[in-house]
């Protein structure tokens, strides 16, 4: 199996678990690149355990020590898909780091509809196991985050609103994210600021890369 499962950015270490996800966001970096910095992230495969991904993140682990890299004590399940729709893969190999290394610090990106999608507040499985968690709000408005996100169903939005009071409520330390400047486009930063305040979560502002990382 080919599958890149984990990969390194900006020293960090990442964790690709899927190409599917329930948004299909116009901004989106995979529409435009098949590789973040010659790391391909397409998938042969979705058939694949937390065994395959232990495995590769062992090596990484194992490389950076024989050559005398100190990657920052960091790692994001962030790859080219929704990383929860992987959920009980996600689970195993956090535990899997938080065991091995446990000030390692953990941090989910995601679209916040994983609640959505499984029919049940997923929120406490993850208590202990993710130390922050970031969720793409992508815009102030409904409208807006339609326009722009693409979600598979409809009301993702306010399914994704409260997502983030979930997080925020369980004491996960919780990141909402806007991307600024599509094309152009900026959005009403302060409103989205206003959004995230009054469900408990910081902002992240994210400046759009035309050609992503290179």
């Amino acid at each position: 199996m080919s599958n890149i499962l984990v990969y390194t950015l900006e020293n960090k270490i990442y964790i690709n678990l899927t190409n599917r996800c329930t948004n299909d966001c116009i901004f989106c970096l995979r529409k435009d690149k098949d590789d973040v910095c010659g790391q391909t992230l397409w998938l042969d495969s979705e058939d694949f355990t937390h065994e395959d991904v232990i495995v590769q993140y062992d090596e990484i682990i194992r490389g950076a020590k024989e050559q005398g890299i100190q990657y920052a004590n960091e790692v994001v399940f962030c790859g080219y898909g929704e990383p929860l729709l992987k959920f009980d893969i996600l689970k195993k190999v956090a535990g899997y780091i938080k065991e091995k290394s446990p000030k390692t610090k953990i941090r989910i990106n995601t679209n916040g509809h994983a609640n959505f999608i499984y029919k049940k507040n997923v929120v406490p499985e993850l208590v202990g196991l993710i130390d922050e968690i970031s969720v793409s709000l992508n815009g102030a408005t409904s409208d807006e985050y339609d326009e722009l996100s693409q979600p598979k169903f409809e009301n993702a939005y306010e399914e994704v609103k409260k997502f983030i009071k979930c997080c925020s409520d369980s004491g996960i330390h919780t990141i909402t994210s806007v991307v600024d400047g599509y094309k152009g486009r900026r959005l009403d930063i302060s409103a989205c600021a206003k959004v995230a305040k009054g469900l408990g979560a910081d902002l992240r502002v994210r400046e759009w890369i035309q050609n992503g990382y290179q």
